[in-house]
């Protein structure tokens, strides 16, 4: 399969296993939380060779029109202004009706949990399995890079034998593949529509559903505030302003409901949020050991809460300053633009607001978040990639090496026999 083809969906850890979140410690809650479960996850996906079963999906497609020829950017995809005017549903004002919860924010580069196939049954979070029909229903997998930002595959063939085949999802940087393995595409970083519209990617709960979206309005208020701690000039400014999200991570700290805000926490993906516990970012981009990545939990805007920088109580516009030049200095030579302008958006269209506030919808998620969501080469349950180890010398228009293989009972066409096995020719 060539690169340089595209296509478009239209609306259509631990050692011991145990999840981790890679922007909170020790079951705290700091300025910043990060929201993958384990992204060294190499659990294999073998056995999904023929699904039969049609089971239904949750997560609900855009219904807005598409342009069904629309003007590509240089990254191959269809350019935010192609996709036209946003549904009325994105700015509705929802705070008489719906409920309040707040955001953290990270940045870890790490392949997503919703890049991952799911491991069984009782794994509710990824898409759907049963059939291919509920697998692109649910939006498939979500797409991974390679450290260079181009596409690779979510899972290829597993260690396969003339007696057995099966898929085992590309390996993540966070793990020892390091620049061998995948990361987070950069283009998931927040955009903005317009001044009081943005799109972006977060992490939900640990039985959040990857694939949802979500309208959040922005209240002017935050999670910790109380008479002696009132908001900010931050938050203020970024009251009424609204922010569709679409699920690609979840995280095992990312906190439900409580009382006062009962819908609960959304982990904002957003370059320079922090990288938390689990950390590709200072792989894919090298400034060496002694570069400032501001706090591991809070990133750049919680530095600028230094008080020899902002401090506590800083202004608006200090703290948009702050901000930005950290993200000069550690993406203006990346060559990584979108970690660039991911990570200016929250100084100026998100204000640096620092946990805020909202009220939150469950929408149909906007085309523009389902097409940079969506795998490009996983369009189906079953693929014939030839498993790959080291990733970072795939460029743009590669064309994947492949293998023969087939299902039980099938005959392998060049032996005109019937292996009774499912297996692939790895001569």
């Amino acid at each position: 399969m060539n690169m340089a083809v595209k296509q478009f969906c239209q609306a259509n850890t631990a050692a011991d296993g145990t999840p981790l979140s890679s922007a909170t410690d020790n079951g705290q809650n700091p300025t910043s939380s990060a929201g993958v479960t384990d992204p060294t996850n190499p659990t294999s996906s073998a056995g999904i060779t023929d699904p039969t079963s049609s089971a239904g999906a949750d997560p609900v497609a855009s219904s807005g029109s598409v342009n069904t020829d629309p003007e590509l950017g240089p990254d191959g995809f269809p350019t935010l202004e192609s996709y036209g005017a946003p549904p009325a549903e994105y700015t509705k004002d929802i705070s008489a009706t719906a409920k309040r919860g707040w955001n953290t924010r990270y940045w870890d580069a790490c392949k997503p949990h919703c890049s991952w196939l799911k491991e069984s049954s009782n794994d509710k979070t990824r898409a759907d399995t049963s059939s291919n029909e509920a697998f692109l229903a649910d939006f498939g997998t979500a797409r991974n890079c390679n450290i260079h930002d181009v596409e690779v595959p979510t899972f290829t063939l597993g260690d396969v034998t003339k007696s057995w085949f099966g898929y085992n999802g590309t390996r993540s940087a966070c793990g020892d593949e390091k620049e061998k393995g995948v990361f987070t595409c950069t283009d998931m970083a927040p955009i903005a529509v317009n001044d009081t519209l943005a799109y972006a990617y977060v992490a939900g709960t640990a039985d959040s559903k990857c694939g949802k979206c979500y309208h959040l309005q922005y209240d002017g208020h935050f999670k910790d505030e109380f008479e002696m701690n009132p908001p900010k000039a931050t938050h203020k400014a970024l009251k009424g302003k609204h922010l569709v999200v679409m699920a690609s991570n979840i995280g095992m700290d990312v906190a439900g409901g409580n009382p006062d805000l009962p819908a609960g926490q959304f982990d904002l993906m957003v370059p320079g949020g922090g990288v938390g516990a689990f950390d590709a970012l200072s792989t894919q981009v090298n400034k060496g050991s002694d570069f400032n990545w501001g706090a591991g939990f809070g990133g750049f805007l919680t530095e600028c809460q230094k008080n020899v920088n902002c401090g506590t109580e800083g202004s608006l516009e200090c703290y948009q300053t702050c901000v930005k030049d950290m993200c000069d200095a550690a993406f203006a030579d990346a060559g990584l633009p979108n970690l660039l302008r991911g990570c200016h958006w929250f100084a100026d269209w998100y204000m640096a607001a620092d946990n805020p506030t909202y009220y939150i919808e469950e929408v149909e998620c906007p085309q523009y978040l389902i097409d940079h969501y969506m795998s490009r080469y996983n369009t189906s349950l079953e693929n014939n990639y030839k498993k790959v180890t080291d990733w970072s010398t795939f460029k743009e228009g590669d064309v994947l090496d492949t293998l023969h293989c087939w299902k039980a009972g099938e005959a392998p066409p060049e032996d005109g026999w019937v292996n009774p096995s499912a297996g692939c020719d790895v001569q």
